[in-house]
């Protein structure tokens, strides 16, 4: 099995473009890898929550799924532990869209007569990654007023995971509910 690339050369935002040709069949993307992560919602969906403790990025960054995802475990078994499976609600606020692209090249002997090099390269998706801006919320944990200190345990241990520097944020509840996600 393959090892999975390493993330320094993806972590800068990029403009996501698609390859256009003049052949209609050679401009589409061929196959999107899907998404690891499992919920976007946790805990009570339904309920009214005094404040809400956001996780915010501090960097302008490129966050691939499988972070995200692992990320979203452990501060969701931390407050199941915790709390319990109901009196809280917590949501994955970036969804992964962009698609992060590979063109592999070929080293050790024959290798010239394999590769094309680096002309008019596009590359083979290889994963999906969400684009974060400063300051936008990664994690928003609905709590009420007596387990802020829990939910924000929960996010310290989901920044762990994060390859950027993050800060908590505890505001009125009624702030955010509109941004929620349907899934």
């Amino acid at each position: 099995m393959a090892r999975m690339t390493k993330f320094c050369g993806y972590r800068r935002l990029e403009r996501p473009y698609t390859r256009t040709s003049k052949f209609r069949k050679k401009s589409f993307v061929r196959a999107k890898p899907v998404s690891k992560i499992v919920r976007y919602v946790m805990g009570e969906r339904s309920g009214v929550f005094q404040k809400s403790v956001l996780l915010k990025s501090l960097a302008n960054m490129q966050v691939r799924d499988n972070a995200l995802e692992a990320a979203r475990q452990t501060s969701n078994r931390y407050m199941q532990k915790f709390i319990g499976k109901v009196g809280w609600r917590m949501v994955l606020r970036p969804y992964p869209h962009h698609m992060l692209r590979n063109n592999p090249l070929a080293a050790g002997a024959g290798a010239d007569r394999m590769s094309t090099g680096m002309k008019h390269s596009f590359g083979k998706v290889i994963g999906i990654a969400a684009q974060i801006r400063l300051q936008q919320p990664v994690f928003q944990i609905d709590v009420p007023l007596n387990q802020v200190v829990n939910a924000k345990e929960a996010l310290r241990r989901a920044s762990n995971k994060l390859p950027f520097k993050c800060s908590t944020e505890v505001v009125d509840n009624k702030v955010y509910l509109r941004d929620h996600p349907k899934k």
